[in-house]
């Protein structure tokens, strides 16, 4: 039974890391998107570092993307950014372009 080593679990949410000193974190972002009921959808940002204020965050991807948001506390995943609609491609936009992220630390889930 000892020669049975594959069975570890894996946790792919290890690598949502704390930011280095440039600013732009080191870990991945993950951006999913969640089916609601009918055409409804909710896009969820996970894995941004804790230095930066996810309550301003949100305030500025509504103003820009003309939708709602809020964040959740997640009692596995920590703070989590919610956000109405399908907004993956314009939130990777905008993490870019105010350098929180860069773009190969950004992964999207979904459809």
């Amino acid at each position: 039974m000892s020669g049975i080593q594959n069975l570890k679990t894996f946790d792919p949410f290890a690598d949502a890391i704390k930011a280095d000193d440039s600013g732009v974190q080191d870990g991945l972002i993950h951006v999913r998107i969640q089916q609601r009921n009918g055409r409804k959808t909710l896009t969820t940002v996970q894995g941004i570092s804790d230095n930066y204020d996810k309550k301003k965050i949100v305030k500025a991807c509504k103003k820009e993307f003309a939708c709602n948001g809020t964040v959740v506390d997640h009692p596995e995943y920590g703070e989590v950014i919610q956000l109405q609609g399908d907004q993956r491609n314009n939130i990777c936009q905008f993490l870019t372009k105010v350098k929180i992220a860069k773009p190969e630390q950004l992964k999207i889930h979904g459809f």
